[in-house]
């Protein structure tokens, strides 16, 4: 698999209805993606295949937070912003020192290639230090026909 970087990159401008989630553990995970799939099918996204924009948001949700959880500090916050041009999800956690590091020339079946996973799902993806925190973002399409590949 070839290496994608996950760039050190601003947070874009995302205006729309904010949807929040504080995790405290791994453990928490289901309930959050539950809350999340409820929240889509509230404003018109249900779960209706596994490949449908909204399951590759909670896809890209999962892999952002399970990442934090896993390898940052708590306190871990994801957010998603539901905009008109699409979903802007970002998880921050309390370790700015360590930077997301997408595994390279690993076998798929160690895992380890979340990141990797949710650049092909976004159209932009990044991340930042702000207030000795980290920030991991990605920008989804609401729909899977206008996803265009990843700006590197």
């Amino acid at each position: 698999m070839g290496r994608l970087a996950w760039p050190l990159r601003p947070l874009p401008d995302g205006r729309g209805e904010v949807w929040r989630w504080d995790l405290r553990g791994v453990a928490e995970l289901p309930a959050a993606r539950a809350g999340l799939r409820s929240r889509l099918g509230g404003v018109g996204f249900p779960r209706d295949e596994e490949n449908s924009a909204g399951e590759r948001l909670v896809l890209a949700f999962d892999e952002l937070a399970s990442n934090a959880l896993r390898h940052g500090e708590s306190p871990v916050v994801a957010t998603v912003v539901a905009g008109s041009g699409g979903w802007l999800v970002v998880v921050s956690d309390r370790a700015p020192e360590t930077m997301p590091a997408p595994a390279v020339d690993r076998d798929p079946a160690k895992g380890g290639l979340g990141l990797h996973l949710v650049a092909r799902l976004a159209v932009a993806h990044g991340w930042y230090v702000d207030g000795g925190s980290k920030h991991v973002w990605a920008c989804l399409p609401t729909t899977v026909e206008n996803r265009e590949p990843a700006l590197a």
